[in-house]
């Protein structure tokens, strides 16, 4: 018969795939339904909803304030730490 050499010779992924299956099944039926997980977690899913959308408020607002100066992002301040004046006075030679 084919089968039996056949089955001998992929016997270790038969096994690890007959294990793999029942730790799932046993994990699926013992872990909790997905609304319980979320009736737990909900304040945590809404406060981050919350502070996204402040974010994105907030950034949209900085974004135009830049903007409306006509610099960069972060272009004055990297002059600044850089120690570069804003307005370069060549010395009469």
């Amino acid at each position: 018969m084919d089968i039996s050499p056949k089955f001998m010779q992929y016997r270790y992924h038969f096994s690890v795939v007959i294990i793999g299956s029942l730790i799932l099944g046993l994990l699926s039926y013992a872990a909790p339904r997905m609304l319980t997980i979320l009736a737990y977690f909900w304040p945590l899913f809404a406060s981050t909803a919350v502070f996204l959308v402040l974010i994105i408020t907030f950034g949209g607002v900085s974004r135009l304030g830049i903007e409306a100066h006509g610099e960069k992002t972060g272009e004055g301040l990297l002059d600044y730490v850089a120690g570069q004046p804003e307005h370069v006075q060549d010395s009469p030679n």
